[in-house]
């Protein structure tokens, strides 16, 4: 756990690398049951196999909104106490965020509590009253709290922070010490890192990479709350020998390898359902059915109700025929 203090300094330090967002595995008729042994097994497989670097815990990916706040608990510390075994070093995040301010505060405290790194904040996503309220909301959990906070201003809550929101509660909060800012345009996350350049920023958009802004000090050496454990594999580590480049600074090299390689194959072709759904244009989603059926592909276990809860919806045939074809034209799987 990184105390509220330390924040900013550790994150500095420390945030490099891949974090993975997993998605939740259910059993069950409905999916009522977590299936906690296939949890343990993506944790093993992403620190170990793929050697990641972290992992971002009840995320989106993981279906935050359709946990229970004690199914919550315990992903988490399943999570948090795999990847102590696996690769003590990890950093893990979690999501805290809940439709209340009272259950963000304990889901906060409980990560806080089990040895988690950092909780990011989603913007939240019922009767949110724009940046000032989110600003009240960030203040009431770290206030009452002691551990990094970051911002996720993630458009499937319903509205985006502006850049100078998200710069005001960087600037009033000082707990807080990154964000996750996938809203669009592009160029918003450059816009909160000018305005509150003492905190790390993830704008999710690759171009970035490539146009060296890791190196100016304007894009995180970390992809967080990223799936890149559905774009590679422990034998075609595409994804990392990139990310890898990028790091090192060999933009060029990075740039050829990335489209000849096709890191971006499977995202580009068949998982770009993940963020979209056809009954409602324009929302960004988590499909999270698209996930598991990825995650299937790559032998990956995906529990016995290998959907998401309601009230999101299965995956068609369709679409699953979509999403294999691209894995089988990227070299990911065999035809």
């Amino acid at each position: 756990m990184v105390a509220a203090a330390d924040a900013r300094d550790w994150a500095k330090e420390k945030l490099r690398g891949i974090a993975d967002s997993l998605y939740t595995p259910y059993n069950g008729k409905w999916g009522e049951e977590i299936d906690y042994e296939a949890i343990r097994h993506l944790v093993g497989y992403c620190l170990g196999d793929l050697d990641h670097d972290g992992l971002m815990i009840t995320g989106g990916v993981g279906e935050f909104w359709a946990l229970t706040t004690e199914e919550r608990k315990r992903v988490v510390e399943v999570q948090v106490e795999e990847a102590r075994k696996v690769k003590p070093e990890s950093i893990l995040f979690v999501v805290a965020t809940c439709s209340s301010a009272k259950d963000t505060l304990e889901l906060t405290r409980h990560a806080q509590d089990t040895g988690a790194d950092m909780v990011m904040i989603q913007n939240p996503f019922m009767e949110a009253h724009g940046g000032p309220g989110t600003l009240d909301f960030f203040n009431y959990v770290a206030e009452q709290t002691d551990i990094a906070l970051g911002m996720f201003n993630s458009p499937c809550s319903g509205f985006v922070m502006t850049p100078a929101e998200c710069a005001l509660i960087a600037k009033e909060i000082p707990a807080v010490c990154a964000i996750k800012d996938p809203g669009p345009p592009g160029h918003h996350g450059l816009a909160v890192k000018k305005l509150a350049p003492e905190i790390i920023t993830w704008s999710c958009d690759t171009t970035h990479y490539h146009a060296g802004l890791v190196q100016q000090g304007l894009e995180s050496p970390m992809l967080l709350g990223d799936s890149s454990y559905l774009q590679e594999t422990p034998t075609d580590r595409r994804r990392t020998e990139w990310f890898n480049l990028v790091l090192e600074g060999k933009l060029e090299e990075a740039r050829l390898y990335y489209y000849s390689a096709g890191v971006e194959a499977p995202t580009a072709h068949g998982l770009n359902y993940t963020n979209s759904h056809p009954d409602r244009p324009g929302y960004f989603t988590h499909w999270g059915s698209v996930t598991k059926h990825a995650a299937s592909l790559l032998g990956l276990p995906v529990g016995d109700y290998p959907h998401s809860r309601p009230p999101q919806t299965k995956l068609g045939v369709a679409e699953k025929a979509r999403i294999k074809e691209a894995y089988v034209n990227s070299g990911l799987i065999a035809g």
